[in-house]
């Protein structure tokens, strides 16, 4: 096994094995786990593996010279060669060779039967399973450059980033796209063209991007050399801006680098009372701040000493001014309806109306989008949870029963406390208002002070004002029959005492039943005894006269 493993390197030229431009598969068949990179270590071998084969007669000759080669070193080779690898291994190494088979593109692991005999079909599987994937892979990028990629496979899978370097479950016939994105995010320093190559893994074709940078705008070539804009002529005006001649500097190329004292210039790039120069966000450049610029491109230091930027303000939910307002030296300008800091505050009162269409019910103050309920009892998002307060029927009940009906507990002081509302009388409870209409509407049953029921609605409008339709009539219940009620009263005394009698009767039947078969019975076990009593003496005495003759 140990020789395997090295001898996986060694297979991996080309000339040895005589491979044409086909797909190239290498089975790798063991029964035991591997080593890699240190571990010759262990057999005082410390010289790293050169990547170089070393064959005489298939025999690996360099084993007790190089050490192993390493994983990366591996995944190296087997890309560069396009070759996919197939480790048939035997049930008890398994998860050992999943884990490579994660750290090799393009390889595949199968179980390897006890004697050998499914070797044919497990190699089968496994090239199924690799001509099925399509991976991406990119030759080593020039400094400042990043790729990344897109797939478009089949039935509308899409993927980005590191997935979107492949596609799976791809047969014979089948078409997948991949979008790729070549950045430059520097220019090379001598200029020089770069080349990259990308293929698919474990094939031999190839695509070979040639990048050509483009390090100078096209408004640069229209410059205007010694241009009076720049400081009569010290320097080229492009784009908008001075490109300033050798020995000047300056945003107008003003000044001469051989007389510029520094420490005279720094001073107008400090602010007062403060010995940072440009805020320590830029540098001092003929008695002027240039600011630093970010990798970001949208966070930007700005001010005559850099002392503001756009990125520093306070954040809500993760956002910079909460996605509601412009950050400005380091404060928020919010937008329309927003306020707060972080221009976290919504100015917005719709999520605090009630369902009778008040602001917080009318009991509380609407504060960033939330109710804050000044009366303690209440409660809620929108103050309208009173766990000891009456409903709105009953905290009205009193007052339209002494304005409709001139009754009830308020009947005395009703043009006092009850004439907060519009009252409207209507025939029947047909007639009151409906749910549906715009104002919010409470249906209401309530029994007065003579226990008969009364109907009414109350309902508050836009303007605040509480409207009461009340069922002029209240439903009285009738008075109850006083003779069937008294007459099954009796009749029910009556069934109930002879239902009690009858069975009063039949226990004492049963009672007696009892007894008479417990006298019988043993009346049927007694026996009597004939035999004479040694101390019974008779009641009668005989006397015989003997003067008797019998005459």
């Amino acid at each position: 096994t140990d020789q395997s493993i090295s001898q996986k390197d060694c297979f991996l030229h080309l000339e040895q094995i005589g491979w044409r431009n086909v797909t190239r598969l290498l089975v790798f068949s063991t029964d035991a786990g591997f080593h890699f990179a240190g571990d010759g270590k262990l057999g005082g071998i410390v010289l790293p593996n050169d990547g170089k084969c070393h064959l005489e007669n298939n025999v690996y000759t360099m084993s007790h010279y190089y050490d192993y080669p390493s994983i990366a070193h591996l995944v190296q080779k087997l890309s560069e060669n396009n070759i996919q690898t197939i480790f048939a291994v035997t049930e008890e190494f398994q998860a050992v060779y999943k884990e490579l088979k994660n750290l090799i593109p393009k390889s595949a692991v199968g179980t390897l039967s006890s004697n050998s005999s499914n070797v044919i079909q497990l190699i089968i599987d496994a090239y199924n399973s690799l001509s099925s994937e399509v991976i991406l892979e990119n030759s080593k990028l020039p400094k400042g450059v990043t790729i990344s990629y897109k797939s478009f496979c089949k039935n509308g899978v899409n993927d980005t980033q590191e997935d979107g370097r492949k596609c799976s479950n791809i047969s014979i016939g089948d078409e997948v796209k991949f979008e790729i994105n070549v950045t430059a995010n520097e220019c090379p320093k001598k200029g020089q063209n770069e080349t990259i190559k990308i293929k698919p893994l474990g094939f031999t074709e190839e695509v070979e991007i040639n990048l050509q940078f483009i390090c100078e705008c096209q408004c640069q070539s229209e410059g205007e050399p010694n241009s009076p804009a720049c400081h009569e002529g010290n320097g080229t005006f492009e784009c908008g801006a001075c490109r300033c001649n050798e020995g000047r500097i300056g945003r107008l190329c003003e000044c001469s680098t051989d007389e510029v004292n520094s420490e005279d210039m720094d001073a107008y790039c400090r602010r007062e009372n403060s010995t940072e120069i440009c805020s320590n966000n830029g540098e001092c450049i003929c008695g002027q701040c240039v600011c630093k610029k970010r990798e970001n491109t949208n966070e930007v230091y700005s001010g005559k000493y850099c002392e503001c930027d756009n990125f520093n303000c306070d954040r809500s939910n993760g956002l910079i001014c909460g996605g509601n307002g412009i950050c400005k030296c380091r404060v928020c300008e919010c937008f329309p309806n927003f306020t707060g800091s972080a221009c976290d505050c919504s100015l917005d009162t719709f999520p605090c109306m009630a369902s009778n269409g008040q602001i917080c019910n009318g009991r509380g103050t609407c504060e960033c989008g939330t109710c804050n309920c000044t009366d303690p009892k209440f409660q809620g998002p929108t103050c309208e949870m009173c766990q000891t307060c009456l409903g709105v029927c009953a905290e009205h009940k009193d007052c339209v029963q002494c304005r409709a009906f001139d009754k009830g507990e308020k009947k005395e002081t009703c043009s006092q406390e009850c004439m907060h509302f519009n009252m409207t009388r209507v025939e029947s409870r047909d007639k009151l208002p409906q749910p549906g209409q715009p104002d919010p509407l409470s249906h209401c049953k309530e029994k007065d002070v003579d226990d008969c029921w009364f109907y009414f609605t109350y309902s508050v409008n836009s303007n605040g004002e509480a409207n009461v339709h009340v069922v002029e009539t209240p439903e009285c219940p009738s008075g109850p029959d006083i003779i069937p009620i008294v007459a099954g009263v009796v009749a029910g005394i009556v069934l109930i005492g002879l239902a009690l009698l009858l069975i009063w009767k039949l226990l004492m039947i049963i009672h007696d039943r009892r007894e008479f078969a417990k006298f019988e019975k043993e009346k049927m076990n007694a026996k009597w005894d004939t035999g004479e009593n040694p101390i019974y003496k008779s009641a009668v005495t005989t006397v015989v006269n003997p003067k008797y003759e019998g005459k």
